[in-house]
């Protein structure tokens, strides 16, 4: 069976979506399974070019079977098998469901980084895509939902939105971060920002670059 992952792609930080890919192949036990997927689409009034184009994987999957989504600002320390594991018949999709207000009114670009309920909770989705409501995703209609209807999987009942652990989506600079966290999720701003370039947990971030674009 292979895993699906669908990670958000934008050529203004082209370089974060690599990453992200290396963190998850070195910390694989199976990456012979692993499919990876760029996604990306237009950016109506968000901060990125995959705000809306992350509701399509179901659509994407021909609505079978289970995928990954994640946003490309992130590197994983973990195994993502073990999150690929935690897949539910029952639910839509499974989220890190965080209850947080942000520390920084201004994220990276200039962009605005507003509070909202369900704040992050679609920056990692474990798509059940063969959940019968999730149909109703198609291109036709996000194209007409608006931000908060998507970004707060409106078209599910609560009872349909499944809870991972908060370690795959532990959000820096805004958590404290801890040994146990499986993804980091630069949320505020990547390292490869020039004003974030010495942020929290920077360092972590580099040492994967280094091994993304190193030669042997």
């Amino acid at each position: 069976m292979s895993i699906p992952i669908y990670i958000g792609y934008d050529p203004r930080e082209a370089v974060a979506y690599h990453v992200c890919v290396q963190s998850i192949i070195e910390n694989c036990s199976r990456p012979e399974e692993l499919e990876f997927r760029p996604i990306w689409g237009e950016r109506r009034d968000g901060s990125n070019d995959f705000i809306y184009a992350r509701f399509l994987v179901p659509h994407r999957q021909a609505f079978r079977g289970h995928a990954i989504f994640m946003d490309g600002d992130m590197i994983v320390r973990g195994d993502i098998c073990e999150l690929w594991d935690l897949r539910s018949a029952y639910d839509g999709v499974q989220v890190v469901q965080h209850n947080y207000r942000t520390k920084y009114p201004i994220k990276y670009l200039g962009n605005k980084n507003e509070d909202y309920p369900r704040k992050n909770w679609s920056s990692v989705i474990l798509w059940n895509c063969a959940f019968y409501p999730n149909r109703v995703l198609t291109p036709a209609m996000i194209g007409k939902f608006d931000g908060p209807f998507l970004h707060q999987f409106k078209w599910l009942e609560d009872h349909q939105i499944g809870e991972l652990p908060e370690a795959w989506n532990r959000l820096v600079m805004e958590q404290p971060v801890a040994d146990s966290d499986k993804l980091l999720h630069y949320t505020i701003g990547l390292p490869c920002f020039k004003e974030y370039q010495d942020s929290d947990q920077a360092g972590e971030w580099w040492t994967t670059y280094k091994r993304a674009t190193a030669p042997l």
